[in-house]
């Protein structure tokens, strides 16, 4: 009988295991698989003869191995497990939603022998369930917000051309994953993304980091050193903060931008360029210049497609989205089983306003995960700054513990947002969410959303009296 083959099983029985989509394995008493038919195989991108033999859970990293093990319930309470949802990573590192079911296999004498689990693939749902709930994602940058929306919306049209972007936004908005996406979804995809922080290095260092030198250019010069425009050829240069270089690199990159060539530090050769550049800052460009702190023609050579990138406190619906993205991130990368966090842990995120933006939010996330072995992600996990302050009133906290129910609650806050920015005019706050007028009234009622029967674009009309003159 072959290894994969379960004796506790008839040949017949492992046939028709073999030929079912469903994921199926088997244990013996001692917990050690005994079986693991194909589409086990393919589901966890585990081979069986890696899996048979060993403990199922040094097979399956499972949301539920740890604490909450499905196959253990159902041997020590007799009791069968229909369809509970969960999720395993597999042999990549990606994290696969999954239902599981379970029951007791038993011997001719009625005495139990082990258990059999089995697991359904429930990627095609997850990704149809995050379609209709709006959300949509490019590269490492999730969204569900209407402003968002709009700038992932130009990232097809835009990354075709070699024309310059400037990206402008709040310090840890994401303004190197937007450039990122750019590139990835550029003809230049295959050629290096190269970055640059122009604000980290004074100007020599800066401009020697930029355009390289060759052997002998200043003391020290023991050897030629490629810049990173010669790194990046036929890719992308990412030149962040731009905001902060001197007036006299400006000149020297204003040059760059309107001929594409350069000199290393110390050459008289010219060198040609072919990248593309991508520019960012969190700085007022206009008001440097009107300090006559950075260069007008300069600004125009950047500003050819700008790009705005909101911050997360004016996107707070992004918030439970992004909070299950890093943990998605975090279990892969430290190999945990986190599974989720506490509605109150979700409430005090809801509630807070984020200064340092997607990034802060991401070091809450990562900072948890040290603290948070198995389970979820509960309130004292999170760091005391955070705990210290009570959930705001302008922020509704989500009740419950799906992330369907904080989608609602994130859906609310944003639609209640709007209405007040737009002084009650549902139809303003409508263009302002990126929805059709029909579809926010829609969201309203489904959300319980009531407001007075006066609308923001009333006007007060004068008296009717008998005396009145028609004007």
């Amino acid at each position: 009988m072959k290894k994969d083959i379960d004796k506790n099983l008839g040949p017949g029985t492992n046939a028709i295991l073999e030929s079912i989509s469903d994921g199926v394995f088997t244990v013996d008493s001692d917990w050690r698989i005994t079986s693991f038919n194909r589409a086990a195989e393919t589901i966890t991108g585990i081979r069986r003869r890696e899996a048979v033999g060993k403990l199922c859970s040094e097979v399956f990293r499972a949301s539920m191995c740890e604490s909450d093990c499905a196959l253990r319930h159902t041997v020590k309470t007799g009791k069968p497990i229909i369809n509970r949802p969960a999720f395993i990573v597999n042999a990549d590192g990606r994290r696969i939603p999954i239902s599981v079911s379970t029951a007791i296999l038993r011997d001719e004498r009625w005495k139990i022998v082990g258990g059999a689990e089995t697991f359904r693939d429930l990627s095609l749902e997850e990704e149809l369930r995050k379609e209709l709930e709006g959300r949509f994602q490019i590269g490492d940058m999730v969204s569900r917000s209407a402003a968002m929306r709009r700038i992932f919306d130009l990232l097809p049209q835009i990354a075709p051309s070699d024309a310059t972007v400037l990206i402008h936004g709040e310090t840890g908005t994401g303004k190197e994953l937007l450039a990122r996406a750019i590139h990835n979804l550029s003809p230049r995809k295959g050629k290096p993304f190269v970055p640059v922080n122009c604000g980290a290095l004074p100007d020599t260092l800066l401009e020697s980091e930029l355009f390289g030198y060759v052997k002998g250019a200043f003391t020290g010069a023991g050897k030629d050193k490629p810049g990173r425009f010669a790194l990046a050829e036929g890719g992308t240069v990412f030149l962040d903060e731009i905001g902060d270089i001197s007036p006299a690199l400006q000149v020297r990159l204003l040059r760059v931008l309107q001929e594409r060539t350069y000199e290393p530090l110390g050459d008289t050769q010219t060198r040609h360029a072919d990248v593309r550049i991508i520019a960012a800052t969190h700085r007022d460009l206009a008001a440097l210049i009107r300090k006559g702190a950075f260069r007008e023609d300069l600004f125009y050579r950047l500003n050819v497609v700008k790009l705005d990138l909101p911050p997360l406190r004016k996107r707070k619906e992004d918030v439970p989205l992004l909070v299950e993205y890093f943990v998605a991130r975090f279990n892969r990368r430290q190999g945990k089983s986190v599974a989720a966090v506490a509605p109150d842990v979700m409430a005090l995120l809801m509630a807070h306003d984020y200064p340092g933006n997607v990034r802060e939010l991401e070091n809450i996330v990562e900072r948890a995960f040290v603290l948070c072995g198995v389970g979820r992600i509960e309130r004292a996990h999170l760091p005391p700054e955070l705990t210290g302050q009570p959930p705001s009133a302008q922020a509704p906290a989500p009740v419950g513990d799906t992330i369907a129910e904080q989608t609602r609650a994130a859906e609310s806050q944003a639609i209640r947002a709007a209405l007040e920015r737009s002084g009650l005019n549902r139809l303003a706050a409508a263009r302002d969410l990126g929805l059709h007028k029909s579809t926010l009234f829609r969201k309203m009622k489904a959300l319980s959303i009531e407001l007075p029967d006066k609308d923001g674009r009333s006007r007060p009309r004068p008296a009717k009296g008998r005396g009145s003159k028609k004007a």
